[in-house]
C-alpha cells in the first residue's frame, strides 16, 4: 500500500470511531425531546407542582465553577428523567452548605438557558 492509502484508511477508521461514539451518546439521551427549551420524555404528569422538590444525592461540589453534580430523581418541571448531572448553583451560599454524599431535596429550573439549582434542602 502507498502512503496515501494508509492515510485514507486511517481517516476512514477515525471517522467510523467518531460516528460510533456519537451514536452511543445519542443513545444515552434516547427518548428525550426538546420543546420550548425544556427536555421532555413525553410522559409527564398532567400538572407537576410548581414548587415540588426532588430527592437527590450530591456527588461533587465545584466552588470554582459554581457547579454541583447531583444524582437525582425525575425533574418533572423540566422534563428530565433520573440521572447524574452537574447543575449551576443559584448562589455561593448554596455551595458552602453542600457536601459530597449529602442527601438533599432540590428544585432545578431553566434560568436563562442554564439548568440551575434554585432550592436545595438537606434531608
Amino acid at each position: 500500500m502507498t502512503k496515501l492509502t494508509y492515510v485514507a484508511f486511517a481517516m476512514g477508521v477515525a471517522f467510523t470511531v467518531l460516528a460510533v461514539q456519537q451514536s452511543a451518546v445519542a443513545d444515552d439521551m434516547a427518548g428525550m425531546k426538546m420543546s420550548s427549551g425544556a427536555m421532555s420524555t413525553g410522559a409527564m404528569s398532567s400538572s407537576p407542582s410548581k414548587s415540588a422538590l426532588t430527592d437527590a444525592e450530591i456527588r461533587k461540589v465545584d466552588p470554582a465553577s459554581g457547579m454541583v453534580t447531583l444524582k437525582h430523581g425525575a425533574l418533572e418541571n423540566v422534563g428530565m428523567p433520573p440521572m447524574t448531572m452537574a447543575f449551576k448553583a443559584r448562589d455561593a451560599a448554596m455551595l458552602k452548605q453542600a457536601h459530597e454524599g449529602d442527601k438533599v431535596k432540590v428544585r432545578v429550573e431553566n434560568v436563562g438557558g442554564t439548568m440551575t439549582i434554585v432550592t436545595m434542602q438537606k434531608q
